[in-house]
């Protein structure tokens, strides 16, 4: 007898917390993931019960390769076309994009991937309306998520928006898209490993919150992709099917966290930082290509730790605010400070935390060790799929790299081995 699905099971408000037993719910009314959709378009947005008034917003590529045929689809309710030009995820296209919103919008429809979830996600929150989402690539694990990543102000900046009332998923559409994207929804599915060891590694020497169960959702899917992730390329739907359950999955799970602390970690910021530092003369790159390269980094780092037979004795950061606003600015550098601030230790704070380690060292590595995924493995299920793991391969320079391994950690508050590394003796 087949397991039950933790998305049906999510769905219908019944899926039990490994943990507590609590049965836990999705917000998202409707998840839908087939060979096509084509035909149903219109049945599946009805059935959300959101209201006639639609806007269905893609750019010029995703209006040609499904944009035109959801138009077509829906032309029973009252339909808004808005077609935005090389939409970037920042303030001005959230902005433009809520403007041109007509009133009384019930339902904004994003036919898309990362930019295109994340703006339309923010603008339609603003809005207070609803908001669905077609999918055009398997790209990143955004889609169900509640938040929408946004540079504001120069920094990356994760906004609480809500939960999309409907994801639907084609999976021939899907597995036509271009390999660089479909990698990138595998290098944003392969940081599950890292990203939980640096959580892990956060609440067991700083008691900060964490769970089990973002990760129990992803188990199956994650055994069934990794065990062959060449078979993606190769347009094997079953296989597009578990990465697409996977992105779903993750979305949900940090939603259930009530942040991006299960999938978004260490390997994270370095990418943040290429984001925000990155020359204009450096081309930019899909996000999952990014987190790919910067999982391979974060995966040898953590290794290099975990195999420390002793403790790491910590000292102060040297770090002070005059020296990130030096390499950041004044103004993104800030706004970095604010978040740096928060895990300097120093005085019974760092003796406190030197003792924890010396004492719970071994139960650490042994906790972090049981849930880890070894560098040569992780890798290999990339570069399997050519998915990048040198920053070479996306033209990143050794020296902006270096920084963004060295300087990642001061941009975002969240403890991970970048800081336990960059304060070991």
């Amino acid at each position: 007898m087949p397991a039950p699905d933790p998305i049906a099971l999510l769905l219908a408000g019944q899926y039990p917390d490994p943990e507590t037993g609590e049965l836990l719910a999705a917000d998202s009314r409707a998840v839908v993931i087939e060979d096509s959709l084509a035909g149903h378009e219109a049945d599946l947005i009805a059935a959300l019960g959101t209201g006639r008034n639609l806007a269905v917003v893609s750019d010029r590529i995703t209006h040609a390769i499904l944009g035109q045929r959801i138009e077509r689809a829906l032309t029973r309710f009252n339909l808004q076309s808005i077609v935005l030009d090389a939409p970037r995820s920042d303030d001005a296209t959230v902005a433009d994009l809520e403007a041109a919103l007509s009133p009384g919008t019930d339902l904004v429809i994003a036919v898309g991937s990362g930019t295109l979830n994340d703006v339309t996600k923010l603008a339609a929150a603003r809005r207070g309306c609803e908001q669905a989402v077609f999918a055009t690539a398997p790209s990143m694990n955004g889609y169900c998520s509640l938040s929408a990543s946004i540079t504001s102000h120069g920094i990356k900046t994760s906004y609480r928006t809500r939960t999309p009332a409907g994801v639907f998923f084609d999976l021939g559409i899907l597995a036509a898209a271009p390999p660089r994207l479909i990698c990138a929804g595998l290098g944003d599915s392969a940081c599950r490993p890292t990203a939980q060891a640096d959580w892990l590694l956060s609440h067991l020497l700083l008691d900060t919150p964490y769970r089990e169960t973002p990760f129990s959702l992803l188990a199956a899917d994650e055994r069934d992709l990794f065990s062959d992730t060449s078979a993606l390329l190769a347009g094997d739907l079953e296989t597009m099917r578990h990465l697409v359950r996977i992105l779903v999955l993750s979305g949900f799970g940090m939603t259930l966290c009530n942040g991006s602390y299960p999938a978004s970690q260490g390997e994270h910021m370095i990418s943040h930082y290429i984001d925000m530092m990155r020359p204009t003369s450096i081309a930019p790159r899909f996000h999952g290509e990014q987190i790919a390269v910067c999982t391979a980094t974060m995966v040898e780092l953590q290794e290099r730790m975990l195999v420390r037979d002793r403790a790491p004795i910590l000292r102060t950061t040297t770090v002070d605010r005059e020296a990130v606003i030096a390499h950041f600015g004044p103004v993104i550098g800030d706004g970095c400070w604010r978040e740096l601030e928060h895990k300097r230790f120093v005085g019974p704070a760092l003796e406190a935390l030197n003792g924890r380690l010396s004492q719970h060292w071994d139960t650490i590595r042994a906790r972090i060790g049981a849930i880890h995924v070894r560098a040569t493995t992780l890798r290999g299920l990339l570069t399997a799929a050519g998915a990048p793991i040198q920053p070479s391969d996306l033209a990143w320079p050794a020296e902006l790299y270096a920084n963004a391994v060295t300087h990642a950690r001061e941009i975002r508050s969240r403890y991970t081995f970048l800081d336990l590394i960059a304060d070991h003796h």
